[in-house]
Formats: structure tokens, sequence, C-alpha cells
């Protein structure tokens, strides 16, 4: 930066200034508590460098937005990955006790398989309006609870509430 610049640097590092390649867009909500579990998650199936989109309800808002247009800002965050990153692939994440769901007492009563069951069908969901939207991209779609990630297989139509127990 310039001699004259009236920002004050408070923090130095090196960051590579080449674009990178997006492994992923990833659509998660902004829940703190499973990221470390995510990070590890994403690390494990090889996504280096994801661009992540978070926001209440991660994949809700493609699946079953309070407006439509959360699905619309959701859509053209991930157009603009694959447009700047090249990204190829989205994952869509939606967890346990999530908020914007009611949390997991009072939105499900407190019965995990209940919500994990409408987890299921709103990842399927938001990956069939993903998919609509723009046809070709390539969609993961996981639930995250307490114990674990879950693969949501949601070109599947095997429903999470009747994954094996481990």
């Amino acid at each position: 930066m310039d001699e004259e610049a009236i920002l004050k640097k408070v923090f130095h590092f090196d960051s590579p200034r080449e674009k990178y390649q997006c492994d992923a867009a990833v659509l998660s909500c902004f829940d703190n508590r499973f990221d470390l579990g995510f990070r590890k998650f994403l690390e494990h199936i090889g996504v280096a460098n994801p661009d992540p989109i978070r926001i209440a309800g991660g994949a809700k808002c493609l699946a079953s937005p309070e407006r439509e247009a959360e699905r619309e800002f959701v859509l053209d965050q991930v157009r603009k990955s694959m447009r700047l990153h090249g990204t190829k692939r989205v994952i869509l994440m939606v967890h346990s006790d999530c908020g914007a769901y009611g949390d997991l007492a009072g939105g499900f009563g407190g019965d995990d398989r209940a919500e994990a069951a409408h987890h299921q069908r709103e990842l399927a969901r938001a990956a069939a309006k993903l998919l609509e939207a723009i046809p070709g991209i390539e969609v993961q779609g996981y639930f995250v609870d307490f114990d674990g990630i879950w693969d949501a297989e949601v070109s599947s139509s095997q429903p999470l509430a009747q994954r094996p127990v481990v």
C-alpha cells in the first residue's frame, strides 16, 4: 500500500496472489458448533479450496426459504463461484438442532429420527432446485449431527431416518 494510505495495518500475513480452482462451493449454516468436524470432513473428501457460502439454515435457503430472494441470493453466489473460481460441485449442508428450523426440541419435538428424515427431504429438494437453476452442476448433500456427518444421498431414495446405526 501507499505511504499516504489512511488504513492502518494491524496484522501481517503472506497470502498467494494467484487465482485458485475451487473444489466445491459449500453451502452451510453459520452455526459454529459443527465447524471443526466439517472442515476435517471436507479435507477427508478432498476439498482443499472451498468457496464457503454460510447463511442461517444452510441448504434451507434453497429448499424452503422464508423469502424467494434468499434462494436467488444463494444461486447467485454459486454462479459467481463457478464464474470466478471454476466451481463444478456444490456441497449442501444442514445440521441438527438448527435454529432456522426451530431447533431439535421446538421443530421436531426432540425426535432425532424425524429431524433426520426431514433434513434428508430438504436436501433432496435443495438439490433439485439447484439442478433446475444450474443444470449439470454436481451436487452432494450432507446432514451433520452431534455424532457425525451423514450422506443424504440426494440422488437416492433411502431416507436418512433409515440409515444404519453405527
